[in-house]
């Protein structure tokens, strides 16, 4: 995989480009421009015609139409002739050679060829320097010993970067590439693990309204049929409770599959919910129930979540307890809302209990920043309580309101 350069990493690469730069004229061309400002006229006016060229090369080279590596070897090769010019002019110019070496790193684009202009550059000044004597004799000049000891350390220099910046590149790569194999694990995870919690939460819901529902509806249907011949009325009666039962499941399984809004389960008040409820649990089951259920505002999520509560308490006494009466208490509370549910029935080990029903009551109110105590003793009947956190709801049920009047 091509470790491709990040926008920040080439914007600081510029950056130091341009600072390069600026030291490459203050250190390299003014320093040659003021030290032929004693030389005869000739010599001194084409010298600072050649650093002029120099100098606006640069720019000039950068912004002419073609690509960038064209460009940028048209530099190279104006500077080769500039150097060797003037060490020709100045007899010599060891220190602007120097200085220039970086632009064949940074331009070259190998280091073969940064090798290779460079040491152009370097036979281009030391010839430059030769011929400005006008014999071979001094070949080795103390310029020329500079550009070559200058050229070498460039080259040594050069190659030590290359390979460092190689390795950095290398790392950077081997990093992307761990970083991109640990962002797909993590997505797979987190899609691994959103499969899992919609498959709980479907779970939870079904078991909650769908299978509570076909729970009552069988009971009644075998009471109903148990009681054709003897109590054709209260048969009539358990007939419309299985129908208004199942009318309800279809309603809850549209919600599931989404083909109708939520907003239709546990419209209105929870007091008006709950007593809906409890009413019905009373007709089907002929059990007495006391309520006392005050008038909360709160957002649908708790409606929701207290409506389930009841539903599954409720199913459970009917299942489980064997209880002759069951009390309901709705209250608000200055650190939340709490939902009782007690029955005088059979209890049981709550330390053995391994219900879904009570795992996934837990689940929802912890959802809410809720929670649920279970007080049970074999013998002894039944204690639910859920207490719901009311700021949060209660910012919640803000906003619920704003959306509704907006």
């Amino acid at each position: 995989m091509e470790q491709r350069p990040q926008p920040g990493d080439r914007l600081q690469t510029q950056a130091l480009i341009r600072w390069y730069a600026a030291l490459w004229v203050l250190l390299g061309l003014i320093p040659s421009a003021i030290g032929v400002w004693d030389q005869p006229a000739p010599t001194r006016s084409t010298t600072l015609a050649l650093l002029s060229v120099l100098a606006l090369g640069y720019p000039i080279t950068g912004t002419l139409p073609g690509r960038p590596g064209i460009r940028r070897h048209t530099f190279l090769t104006l500077l080769i002739a500039g150097i060797g010019g003037v060490s020709y002019l100045m007899d010599g110019a060891a220190s602007l050679l120097i200085v220039s070496l970086p632009h064949f790193w940074i331009f070259a684009g190998s280091p073969r060829r940064a090798v290779a202009l460079s040491g152009a550059a370097a036979a281009a000044a030391v010839a430059g320097d030769t011929a400005g004597r006008g014999h071979l004799a001094e070949l080795l000049t103390g310029n020329s010993i500079a550009t070559l000891i200058g050229y070498a350390a460039a080259v040594l220099l050069g190659l030590w970067m290359h390979r460092v910046v190689g390795q950095r590149d290398e790392r950077a790569r081997l990093l992307a590439a761990d970083l991109e194999d640990a962002q797909r694990r993590l997505a797979e995870a987190q899609r691994r693990q959103g499969a899992a919690d919609e498959r709980e939460r479907l779970a939870r819901e079904i078991h909650d309204t769908l299978a509570q529902g076909f729970a009552s509806i069988v009971v009644l249907a075998e009471a109903a049929r148990n009681g054709l011949a003897t109590a054709p009325g209260r048969t009539a009666q358990q007939l419309t409770s299985i129908e208004r039962t199942a009318r309800e499941n279809l309603a809850e399984a549209r919600v599931l599959v989404g083909s109708a809004a939520q907003d239709s389960v546990a419209s209105g008040s929870v007091a008006r919910t709950l007593r809906r409820t409890l009413d019905r649990f009373t007709q089907d089951t002929g059990l007495t129930v006391t309520a006392d259920l005050s008038d909360i505002d709160c957002d649908r999520t708790t409606r929701i979540a207290l409506l389930r509560c009841t539903q599954e308490s409720l199913a459970n006494v009917r299942k489980h307890a064997a209880a002759g009466t069951v009390g309901v208490v709705l209250e608000r509370h200055p650190h939340g809302i709490e939902l009782e549910i007690t029955d005088d029935g059979r209890g049981f080990s709550v330390e053995d209990s391994r219900g879904f029903g009570l795992d996934g009551m837990r689940r929802r109110l912890a959802e809410l920043g809720g929670e649920l105590t279970v007080t049970s003793s074999p013998g002894d009947g039944t204690r639910i309580l859920a207490t719901i956190p009311a700021e949060i709801r209660a910012e919640v049920l803000a906003e619920e309101t704003a959306e509704e009047t907006a």
